[in-house]
């Protein structure tokens, strides 16, 4: 069965109350805390005002490509459950995760086997592995089936164009899934009549 959902992306009040006051939330909302290129990117003093806020059974994951040391010292009393790392090795993943005692998300971009393989080097250290297309802030697809070798009693996230209607493809997979993009409107907002259809189709599967 499908673990959960993420819905990632989010920088708005509106859409964010939304999502965790839907009577089936995601288990996790991720928020783009430093990567520029992303037009879901937030800055930090409207990001520090939007995640202030009581939740419940949902967990805030701040999105980090690189981070330097400055800005995690500025992020780290933030209201942050997970960070989600790309491009970040094994070894700075355990410094950080040791340093600010936060649970960790170490998102490996694939278009390959041997790029598949690369979670192996994380599963001492990180929490949750996602497998993700190397899109970044675009939304591209990756072949799913490159996932099959991957143990299921691995912790594991995908991404990568996930499409609402694709959900069900999933059931029977050990994933927690991750969209963004298809629950966008043409203008690359979040829509909320998407996201309800996300969150309802996630109930029934």
């Amino acid at each position: 069965m499908i673990k959960n959902l993420k819905i990632c992306g989010i920088s708005d009040p509106k859409t964010l109350d939304y999502i965790l006051n839907h009577p089936f939330p995601p288990k996790f909302i991720g928020f783009i805390t430093n990567y520029k290129k992303s037009r879901r990117y937030v800055e930090y003093e409207n990001l520090k005002n939007l995640i202030n806020i009581n939740k419940k059974q949902t967990y805030f994951v701040s999105v980090l490509v690189d981070p330097s040391d400055k800005l995690l010292e500025k992020i780290k009393d933030l209201n942050f459950d997970y960070y989600q790392l790309y491009d970040v090795d094994p070894v700075r993943t355990a410094e950080i995760k040791k340093k600010y005692k936060i649970k960790i998300i170490s998102a490996i971009t694939i278009s390959n086997k041997k790029d598949v393989d690369t979670y192996k080097d994380y599963l001492e250290i990180s929490d949750i592995i996602l497998f993700d297309s190397k899109g970044y802030h675009r939304s591209e697809s990756f072949d799913h089936n490159l996932l099959e070798q991957v143990p299921n009693e691995i912790n594991k996230m995908i991404a990568g164009n996930i499409q609402i209607d694709d959900i069900p493809n999933f059931k029977n997979k050990d994933f927690i899934i991750d969209l963004s993009g298809s629950i966008e409107n043409n203008e690359g907002k979040k829509d909320i009549n998407k996201i309800d259809k996300l969150l309802k189709l996630f109930a029934k599967t």
